[in-house]
C-alpha cells in the first residue's frame, strides 16, 4: 500500500537536477594595476581645528544629551544598564564646577 522510493531512483533524480543547474561563469580580471596606486599614500584631508564650544552651550548640549538618553526605550537588561551608566555620567558632568571639553 505505502510505496517507498529506492536509494537507486534517489540518486538518478539528483544527478538529473545538478546537470539540468548550469554551473556559475567564471570571470577573470587581468587588468593591470597602476604600480603608482600600489605605492602611493592614501590622500588624507587636514584636520580642522574648530573653535572650542562656550560653557553655557556646552550645559545646553550635556542636558540635551541627558533628555533624549531619558527617552530611550531599552530592549533588554544589558542595554537599561548601559543607558543608566551613561546617564550618571550625563549627571556628573552637569553637576562638576568645570565642563570637561569635548
Amino acid at each position: 500500500m505505502f510505496a517507498r522510493a529506492r536509494k537507486k531512483d534517489i540518486a538518478v533524480e539528483e544527478s538529473k537536477a545538478a546537470a539540468k543547474v548550469p554551473s556559475p561563469p567564471v570571470v577573470t580580471t587581468d587588468t593591470p594595476v597602476p604600480e603608482e596606486a600600489i605605492l602611493s599614500p592614501p590622500i588624507t584631508e587636514p584636520v580642522k581645528v574648530r573653535e572650542p564650544i562656550p560653557e553655557d552651550q556646552h550645559y545646553e548640549l550635556l542636558k540635551w544629551l541627558l533628555e533624549e538618553k531619558r527617552k530611550v526605550k531599552p530592549k533588554d537588561p544589558e542595554e537599561r544598564k548601559r543607558i543608566d551608566e551613561e546617564k550618571a555620567l550625563l549627571k556628573q558632568f552637569i553637576r562638576a564646577k568645570s565642563v570637561p571639553n569635548i
